[in-house]
């Protein structure tokens, strides 16, 4: 994720990488927040997503006058409205990359001259994280979602494939902080 908040005149641009438990997000009144989640395998090469993991941001240097430095140039500050047009230009510029294998990879293929290891070396440098705790993520999301929407916690062990409710219970503790009936009870989350 590309993050930037305003407060006034100050200004800062985050570089995020993948979380792998339930954090806690401060937002300090008087600040504005925007960002941009960037597609699975998207990436700056010059800031690994793995070094980014678990809220260990990358702040990208501002000017003065408002610009941001990236690859030792200045670049214009985007605006909720024009952030796209920001990605589109460090795209054409070679500083976001996309590695196309990682859809393939995270669902369990791959290239056959590819081994089994190098792609998961290749899932990891372009995603941060291994594809197996990709998958506990989206298996907890899954579950939040249905917790949420009021299902009861055994048909959402069945259906989020969890072995029984204790593990379910792990599992959501983690992935956002909150018990089953918590989310049950309409406890609000913020999707991960």
């Amino acid at each position: 994720m590309i993050a930037f908040a305003r407060a006034g005149d100050r200004l800062t641009v985050h570089l995020r990488g993948p979380e792998t438990k339930a954090t806690q997000h401060i937002c300090p009144e008087g600040w504005e927040f925007f960002g941009v989640e960037l597609r699975l395998g998207a990436h700056l090469p010059q800031f690994p997503p793995s070094s980014l993991a678990d809220l260990n941001d990358a702040l990208l240097p501002t000017l003065s006058s408002g610009r941001i430095v990236l690859d030792n140039r200045d670049w214009e500050m985007p605006t909720a409205q024009n952030v796209d047009v920001f990605v589109c230009r460090l795209v054409r510029a070679g500083l976001l990359v996309f590695d196309p294998l990682v859809d393939e990879i995270r669902h369990g293929e791959r290239p056959r001259a590819m081994s089994e290891r190098t792609a998961q070396l290749r899932f990891r440098r372009a995603v941060g994280i291994s594809r197996r705790k990709l998958a506990s993520i989206d298996q907890a999301k899954h579950a939040a979602q249905l917790l949420a929407a009021g299902v009861s916690i055994a048909d959402v062990v069945t259906a989020a494939g969890y072995y029984d409710q204790p593990q379910l219970a792990r599992a959501m503790r983690w992935a956002t902080g909150h018990t089953p009936g918590e989310l049950r009870s309409g406890t609000p989350w913020v999707a991960f």
